[in-house]
């Protein structure tokens, strides 16, 4: 990395953002799922913020059992503060690593004490399969819910008289013993989670049934030559249930035929979108990796929630899919840090125009040598610092 991570020093030259590092990360066989995701969520400022914030009271606290918390966060303030004279840097297993590479603005890290974690933590990331990194998010952020959960004050209080409450992804609003308990809210959850609100209208007493569900990410089918706005519609779109689809209307205390449709209540901070590119094809008997040309603008209105407002977000990281199957293939990340746009592929790091985003739409025909594809966008809400 030393020839290119001087070349992105000059390329940057009097413009490297004050305090701030760019690092590859060394790929173990087939970590490039895990390596693009952790870059995409590493400038996620407020969630890196905070995290950071986490482990140094972490560290002025007690001593705790290790967990996928607290090596992310080692791994991020390896990023952050890459000095020898540390103190957070005095953990097992990375010592060597950032003496190497002490003071520099660029260079490669080796996160094998996360990785060591993470398949430690689950199996499915134990092979050296290819891997999907949207798996690997979804685990990650609910992991360290359910970390954060386990230790706020309440929760140990409660540990031996309810159990747990997830609130990550699903219904809202758990019940304990008859009364209807307000869920933790964790800075995670500030930072990704959202509400969507299904409502279902009887379409015999025009009664409409309301029900709210939390989301991380939004899933979104994709068509070829569409667009992020319209994908969004098509998530937001009427859904007439009837024959066998029909609705229980608690009103009419039957099954009746209705209209449904899913809308944004409460937009997160950070708005994860995960176009869903990978389809079961019955008549294949398998899984197709969809290459379609979806634009992803690098401003974003969100228009379909439920107060009609638009909410206008701002493109700051893209993980790619690289590779023309789902079962193969590479993964690789592209950043926007300080107005500049970076790519990063593993160890390697380099400076890219703008304009080269919209080289990752996709493909406007099925058969095309490119296989690069945007799979997860990243936007942060351009009123998220007014309202965090």
């Amino acid at each position: 990395m030393g020839a290119a991570g001087s070349k992105l020093e000059k390329a940057l030259g009097d413009q490297f953002p004050e305090g701030e590092r760019y690092f590859g990360l060394e790929n173990f066989g087939n970590t490039c799922y895990c390596n693009s995701v952790l870059q995409a969520l590493y400038f996620c400022v407020p969630f890196r913020e905070q995290l950071l914030e986490y482990y140094s009271n972490y560290k002025n606290g007690a001593d705790a059992e290790e967990n996928l918390l607290i090596c992310l966060a080692d791994l991020f303030t390896q990023f952050k503060f890459c000095r020898e004279d540390d103190a957070f840097l005095f953990l097992a297993n990375v010592i060597d690593v950032l003496i190497s590479s002490q003071k520099k603005k660029t260079g490669v890290i080796a996160p094998k004490r996360f990785v060591q974690r993470l398949k430690k933590q689950n199996e499915l990331f134990r092979s050296y399969m290819h891997q999907d990194a949207h798996e690997f998010l979804n685990f990650l952020l609910n992991e360290l819910v359910d970390i954060l959960e386990k230790e706020a004050p309440t929760a140990k209080n409660e540990a031996e008289t309810s159990p747990p409450e997830k609130v990550a992804n699903g219904p809202m609003n758990p019940q304990a013993n008859g009364v209807q308990k307000e869920p933790l809210v964790t800075w995670v959850h500030k930072n990704f989670q959202g509400i969507l609100t299904n409502e279902t209208r009887c379409l015999r007493c025009e009664t409409v049934t309301a029900r709210d569900e939390t989301f991380f990410d939004l899933s979104l089918d994709i068509e070829q030559n569409s667009s992020i706005t319209s994908c969004l519609k098509n998530f937001s779109s009427t859904e007439t249930l009837n024959a066998e689809d029909k609705f229980f209307c608690d009103k009419c205390c039957s099954l009746q035929e209705a209209q449904k449709r899913m809308k944004i209540k409460k937009p997160p901070h950070i708005l994860v979108i995960h176009l869903k590119r990978f389809k079961y094809i019955e008549q294949l008997g398998r899984y197709k990796k969809l290459s379609y040309r979806v634009v992803f603008p690098l401003e974003l209105k969100l228009s379909n929630t439920v107060e009609d407002a638009d909410s206008e977000y701002s493109l700051f990281a893209v993980v790619v899919h690289v590779g023309s199957g789902p079962n193969h293939g590479h993964y690789v990340s592209l950043v926007k840090s300080h107005n500049h746009w970076l790519f990063f592929d593993d160890e390697n790091v380099e400076m890219i125009d703008e304009s080269a985003v919209q080289t990752f739409f996709g493909s406007a025909q099925e058969y095309s040598s490119n296989t690069d594809h945007g799979y997860i966008l990243f936007y942060e809400s351009l009123g998220a610092n007014k309202n965090s």
